[in-house]
């Protein structure tokens, strides 16, 4: 048997034919669709970029341990169990926060990996001089700060498309897909950064859109409420769908590799991502400082299995694929799962639409504590202001691009082990609030995204309320959570 995961980072559910949408170009999404289960009620869990990718590999939440980090020591490493039992593991990525002190404990966890450069601010073309910044410049690329000019400095060196990182990584993946073909027990983990910001695309894909290109350097929006006119966020949206029919294009390879080689027979095919971005809904870009609306917690998702043979179908089962992918590949090549995993596997849900959870949980750490059973979703805010208490349990004491601080570290103190760090104690340091925010207290909210999924009309409804807190605390529980995770949220955890 065999899988291919090809992995985007913030592509938006609404954004897709798939799921209803009737202006944008991406005719190979309606055609995976037309040949996988596409999955209706798929749910992010931690969040954003590596928190994600930890629970890929764990099987679990991490965000109410720890924010941004490494895989720990005493973690669960999916792509390392499926090595050490005969299966063979191969990463081409161009996502470049696994090479950065937050992620670096990744792409060693596979038996090979190639890495492809130039995404975002990737530290990667030295050029001491500024780059000259673009006319009727917006957002990030208007404040010139570090990642935003270094941004800059890379796009000189990706002018032709083939230069690019997505099509090289592309390339990278189905290239190890003909060379193996012929090979049995293999994962391939294709995973670009695209569509996630900037909207950098080649410009063919901008001339599908109706709109200038040229009329404002706008592919970068600062995470904070919208400020520009509306004519911005109308040209940002087009150079987010621009960027979205590019990652089409290549997706395409991959589907026409798969009818080439006749893979549909053994080899099983994941489409995902870690989670959506905000593109002016609810008055906000991007993601992290507010509550995760739909478009950022409700993720496309879509899955090929061989054994099933089922296609064209939709399933209506509440999934988690970052928590749930790690078991469904354990399980796909036989191997039995870790007691510590909480995803479940997914077979069965592929097949027949199995439940395998009525409820689960979502966040950020030192965000909102969310929960959903598929139709409400109850957004738990903290109850001070200061954010407090909260903590950081780990080995490892970076962020994401450097060290947690010396005043951390200082005031560090010894934890006692949680029931998946294999008896392991860890350092206990100080976090003071979440990755990013508002800069206000939030709000805690509930919604029934059924009748209401553009979330416009938030519920009153104690009884409603209490039933969803319910869920909450079990699943908190069930991720031996750290005491004061409930003492922030105000919440007991016997109650």
């Amino acid at each position: 048997m065999k899988c291919v995961m090809v992995m985007f980072d913030s592509l938006n559910r609404h954004m897709l034919p798939p799921y209803g949408c009737d202006w944008t170009h991406a005719p190979n999404f309606q055609r995976l669709a037309e040949r996988t289960v596409t999955f209706e009620t798929s749910y992010v869990c931690s969040m954003p970029c590596m928190p994600a990718r930890r629970d890929l590999h764990t099987g679990r939440p991490n965000f109410l341990h720890r924010s941004w980090g490494p895989l720990e020591p005493f973690d669960d490493s999916v792509p390392e169990i499926l090595n050490t039992n005969g299966v063979y593991t191969h990463l081409a990525s161009d996502h470049y926060h696994y090479w950065e002190d937050g992620g670096a404990t990744y792409h060693n966890r596979y038996r090979t990996w190639e890495f492809f450069r130039g995404h975002e601010g990737d530290l990667w073309r030295g050029q001491v001089k500024d780059p000259e910044l673009p006319k009727n410049a917006l957002g990030r690329h208007q404040t010139m700060e570090t990642f935003a000019r270094q941004d800059l400095v890379n796009r000189e060196a990706m002018r032709r498309e083939c230069d690019q990182p997505q099509p090289q990584t592309f390339a990278a993946g189905t290239e190890f897909i003909r060379r193996n073909r012929n090979s049995d027990n293999w994962f391939l983990q294709l995973e670009t950064f695209d569509p996630h910001e900037p909207f950098f695309s080649h410009r063919k894909y901008k001339d599908r859109y109706p709109y200038s290109p040229d009329a404002m350097h706008f592919d970068w929006p600062l995470y904070r409420a919208v400020e520009e006119p509306p004519e911005a966020v109308e040209h940002i949206r087009y150079e987010y769908a621009a960027l979205l029919s590019q990652c089409d294009a290549y997706l395409g390879d991959v589907l026409d590799l798969f009818d080439e080689l006749d893979l549909w027979d053994d080899t099983m095919l994941i489409v995902w991502t870690d989670h959506g971005f905000m593109l002016g809904e609810h008055g906000c870009w991007a993601k992290l400082w507010m509550p995760f609306y739909e478009e950022v917690a409700h993720t496309p998702f879509f899955v090929w299995d061989p054994r099933c043979g089922k296609r064209g179908e939709r399933r209506e089962s509440l999934v988690q694929p970052s928590i749930d992918l790690g078991p469904t590949l354990l399980e796909f090549f036989g191997v039995e799962v870790p007691p510590d995993m909480l995803g479940q596997p997914l077979g069965a849900t592929v097949a027949d639409d199995t439940p395998v959870r009525d409820a689960a949980i979502f966040g950020v750490h030192g965000g909102h504590v969310n929960v959903t059973d598929g139709r409400y979703i109850y957004m738990r805010a903290a109850e001070q202001a200061d954010n407090q208490p909260l903590y950081n349990y780990t080995y490892m004491p970076t962020v994401m691009r450097g060290f947690l601080g010396l005043d951390a570290l200082r005031r560090m103190e010894v934890a006692p082990p949680f029931t998946f760090t294999k008896e392991c104690p860890t350092m206990k340091l100080p976090a003071r609030r979440a990755m990013a925010a508002s800069g206000t207290k939030p709000d805690t909210h509930l919604w029934d995204v059924r009748e209401d999924p553009h979330q416009e009309r938030p519920l009153n409804d104690p009884a409603l309320e209490e039933r969803m807190i319910g869920h909450l605390l079990r699943l908190m529980g069930e991720c031996d959570a750290p005491p004061e995770q409930y003492e922030r949220l105000g919440l007991s955890p016997g109650r």
